[in-house]
């Protein structure tokens, strides 16, 4: 057991030394007496610490302690089990709720570090980790066949370059939108063309989108730039972002309440006042979707 008392100055230390003793598996008994199983390794790590405590102007007296009265063996592995059960509850819950691919890549990553943490200082064998574990199985397994769906969508992507994709005139949101994804995700030297008809009937080599009968438009409630999105790019996160608030702005229905929307939209709308030719409006519109889809990924990192 150690006990200690730490002064108020200088702030970070007593942070520091919670942390310390966090990631030894160590719980509390009282305010400033912190427990671990007796071992070897329990009295080297709490010397350590008891050694940064007195560096930093407190005081530290470390013991090896037998509670006879108020609190029982049984009680104290009640708090150590306790203490690992929220730690992998904690893992199987952002297990579960990784669902896009470059999300849940990274996620599988730091949660079996954590994990191996976790299970570290798993000093009786809690009910938690099989659940935690099996959280974990799920994720992997989920993204070994959400890989094997993605791939097909990628082989059909390269299909689709060196095409002239067709739309109508005066872009604005999802066509504007739709034609950034084009070049992001599809095809780089994507070239397109601007027509006066809806029912256009496409030439050979040319690729419709948002347009009455066209090969990529309005699916049930999802607009274009959606469709596309899900796609040729399912598993990005950033991407779905900017497609909820195509949506939002496109079908005018605030299914999911972005509250960016308004703001791009805005800008889109002062993006269609200055530029007049559809070449440009897409230019200065996909400037606009790049930016957003790296503060988006930004964000994530």
């Amino acid at each position: 057991m150690l006990l200690h008392n730490i002064p108020p100055k200088p702030a970070y230390l007593r942070v520091k030394i919670w942390r310390r003793l966090q990631a030894l598996g160590a719980v509390a008994v009282k305010n400033a007496a912190y427990v671990l199983p007796r071992s070897e390794q329990a009295n080297e790590d709490l010397r350590w610490v008891s050694r940064e405590i007195v560096a930093g102007g407190g005081e530290a007296v470390l013991c090896e302690t037998r509670f006879v009265d108020g609190l029982d063996d049984a009680a104290l592995r009640a708090l150590f089990d306790a203490a690992r059960n929220a730690d992998y509850a904690a893992i199987a819950e952002e297990a579960r709720a990784a669902e896009e691919e470059e999300e849940a890549d990274a996620a599988i990553k730091r949660l079996r570090k954590r994990f191996d943490q976790v299970a570290a200082m798993d000093f009786f064998q809690t009910a938690g980790r099989e659940a935690a574990e099996a959280a974990l199985s799920g994720l992997e397994s989920r993204m070994s066949r959400a890989k094997q769906v993605l791939e097909p969508k990628r082989a059909e992507a390269g299909n689709l370059r060196g095409r002239v994709w067709v739309t109508r005139r005066s872009v604005f949101v999802d066509r504007i939108a739709s034609a950034w994804l084009i070049r992001r995700f599809i095809d780089p030297k994507a070239r397109f063309k601007f027509v006066a008809e809806e029912d256009y009937r496409p030439k050979p080599g040319e690729q419709r989108y948002d347009m009455f009968d066209a090969e990529f438009t309005h699916e049930g409630d999802r607009c274009t730039f959606e469709v596309m999105a899900g796609r040729f790019a399912g598993g990005d996160a950033a991407l779905r972002q900017i497609a909820e608030i195509v949506h939002d702005i496109d079908m005018k229905d605030a299914k999911y309440g972005r509250p960016e929307a308004a703001g791009v939209l805005q800008m889109l709308s002062g993006i269609a006042e200055v530029a007049s030719d559809d070449v440009e409006r897409n230019r200065r519109g996909a400037e606009l979707f790049e930016a957003l889809y790296r503060s988006f990924k930004g964000k994530r990192g």
